[in-house]
């Protein structure tokens, strides 16, 4: 096979004309990155409140993309605590949060390199036989539907073309960010389409994608995802996703692809998570503790009415007791209301904009 056709070489050659919409994020998280340093001056509880939503949400939602899921009541403990693990599933979910770690710790000081690519899937595969190691046959990108079914949706690039690929997108990425002739935020989104098509690992490569675009963001300056799960912004899109992912990936090995659709995900992604925390910074209340805050943050985040299993599912780690407390004072103090009876009631926050019914 001969080189391969890689977007990121198109992007640097062709001179491509940049899509008006493209234009418009790039100028949004320009003045969002130009405010970040004051955002991130607030109060400690709050950011760290903050920290430890966004960790919980990356691991959970990063998984259960792939399908991976775990028991509700054992999420918190798994990812913050060291209980012995039961199953596979809780075994990735605590390697994700290890690779999550590894990646808000070192930031910017971890390379864009194989070896850090090798290290992050060999943590969220945990103990599998081929953790930390490149595909050794080919495989397809499979899509899975809502349904349940699957489907072909890629030929990812054969297993022996797979070491001098990532190679290649690693030297591109270098080059990029040196000559300067792409924003860095294109840069980063075309890399992670690469990646996404090279496909090196047999297992696993949308987790690993999804922590090297946390790591390339910390590398270009955009420090949101350590306040807001990515991966939770992603999972909430999941459909908009696979479908500029399918739209760009058309014509990859033939160097014809469009790569815009998926740049503006990316971006689009971005974009959401910095308009997110500004608004989260600006309601979380004073430290009366974290998972409180957790609590009325994602009350407040509900755009339309939501259930007491909604609220759950939006506070891992948050008991069934505390989430019904927190949200019965909310009711006491006017700031949601019921709009049913039962277990299965609806409630809405009384800042929506949602009407009832």
């Amino acid at each position: 096979m001969g080189q391969t056709m890689m977007t990121l070489r198109q992007l640097m050659t062709k001179h491509e004309t940049m899509p008006s919409f493209v234009s418009w994020y790039l100028a949004d998280l320009g003045e969002s990155r130009g405010k970040q340093e004051l955002f991130t001056r607030q109060s400690p509880q709050r950011l760290k409140t903050l920290r430890e939503h966004a960790l919980i949400e990356s691991a959970v939602s990063s998984n259960r993309i792939e399908g991976v899921e775990v028991d509700h009541k054992r999420i918190g403990t798994i990812i913050f605590g060291k209980p012995r693990l039961r199953d596979r599933n809780e075994e990735e979910l605590r390697g994700y949060r290890e690779a999550l770690k590894l990646v808000h710790e070192k930031g910017p000081g971890l390379p864009i390199a194989e070896k850090t690519m090798l290290s992050l899937h060999s943590l969220t595969r945990g103990a599998v036989w081929d953790a930390g190691k490149y595909k050794d046959k080919n495989s397809d990108i499979i899509e899975k539907q809502p349904n349940g079914t699957s489907q072909i949706r890629f030929r990812a690039l054969p297993a022996k073309s797979t070491p001098a690929a990532v190679s290649e997108l690693v030297s591109l990425w270098k080059n990029g960010l040196r000559e300067r002739r792409i924003h860095p935020a294109v840069l980063m989104a075309a890399f992670n389409l690469d990646f996404l098509c090279i496909h090196p690992f047999r297992d696993g490569n949308g987790r690993v994608s999804r922590l090297l675009l946390l790591l390339q963001c910390y590398h270009v300056g955009f420090e949101v995802g350590r306040y807001v799960s990515l991966e939770r912004l992603i999972e909430e899109n999941k459909e908009r996703y696979y479908e500029a992912l399918n739209q760009s990936s058309q014509g990859w090995h033939e160097g014809r692809n469009d790569p815009w659709p998926y740049i503006g995900f990316v971006l689009f992604t971005l974009k959401t998570a910095y308009k997110e925390f500004e608004e989260r910074l600006g309601r979380v209340s004073s430290p009366r503790g974290a998972k409180t805050e957790m609590v009325e943050s994602a009350v407040v985040g509900f755009k339309r009415p939501f259930t007491l299993a909604d609220l759950e599912r939006a506070c891992p780690g948050v008991s069934r007791d505390m989430v019904r407390r927190v949200l019965r004072r909310l009711q006491k103090t006017g700031r949601t209301e019921c709009l049913g009876r039962g277990p299965g009631a609806t409630w809405q926050n009384k800042g929506s904009t949602s009407k009832k019914g």
